[in-house]
């Protein structure tokens, strides 16, 4: 005879207790499980630290002038200079993407007659960056300001394909949240446990080490900048929801 179980967090219980249905939904379709003993529902995250392979920076042009269509020209032609020396370092093109422009009029404030002065028009581009040599992160970075680049952002550094850490993340998780779930069977009095369902939500590879961001000016880099990528994470989070079961119930 089944009666229900409360699951929480962790949900154990002393005694002869059973549980009715639990319902997950998947699109349209529900799936009903059975479990006859007490269930114990545990969330563990696992990582794993690899070797970057890709840096991304940011760079960009700000111009200033009396119109809005001479700064805009201006800076194209700035921006093309960058773009162009981004190129000619070896980067793809397709690893190179414009991330905004901006068109803002500027006003300086008299104090003597208490209002805004109209100064101009300042433009600003940026592109993100893509670099798969990250070796060359510094010259890339010096290379830009020289071209003409006024500001940087980056790097952050990631991989592009984690999938086989993920893999490994995933089996030690596994592996972990069922050793802690025999613990609490075993503590509860039970002789093993049995797998009722499995969530998972997966983490990217993420950045460790980043570059403020700012304006720079040319004559501030008197030498490439040193950039040590280090290493980035992966992971995935699971949830899981085991039986507690005896021995001569186990199948």
């Amino acid at each position: 005879m089944n009666r229900l179980i409360k699951t929480a967090a962790i949900a154990l219980f002393a005694g002869a207790i059973t549980a009715g249905p639990m319902s997950f939904a998947a699109q349209a379709a529900n799936v009903e499980i059975q479990a006859q003993g007490p269930v114990v529902e545990l969330s563990i995250y696992e990582t794993i630290e690899l070797e970057p392979d890709i840096a991304t920076i940011g760079a960009g042009v700000s111009t200033e002038a009396r119109t809005a269509v001479e700064a805009m020209r201006m800076n194209s032609v700035e921006m093309r200079r960058v773009i162009n020396r981004i190129k000619e370092l070896g980067v793809d093109e397709k690893d190179i993407q414009t991330s905004g422009i901006n068109l803002n009029a500027r006003y300086d404030y008299d104090r003597t007659n208490q209002k805004q002065v109209f100064r101009g028009y300042q433009v600003s581009n940026r592109v993100t960056v893509k670099l798969r040599e990250i070796e060359q992160t510094g010259q890339v970075l010096d290379a830009l300001v020289v071209a003409g680049a006024t500001d940087l952002s980056g790097p952050s550094f990631s991989a592009e394909d984690d999938s086989a850490a993920k893999e490994q993340a995933r089996n030690r998780a596994m592996k972990r949240v069922e050793e802690r779930a025999m613990s609490y069977a075993n503590f509860a009095g039970y002789d093993d446990v049995k797998l009722l369902s499995v969530s998972e939500s997966i983490t990217g590879s993420g950045p460790v080490q980043t570059m403020g961001r700012g304006m720079m000016a040319m004559d501030s880099v008197a030498a490439a900048p040193p950039v040590e990528p280090g290493l980035v994470s992966t992971g995935v989070s699971i949830s899981v929801k085991y039986e507690m079961v005896s021995a001569d119930h186990s199948e």
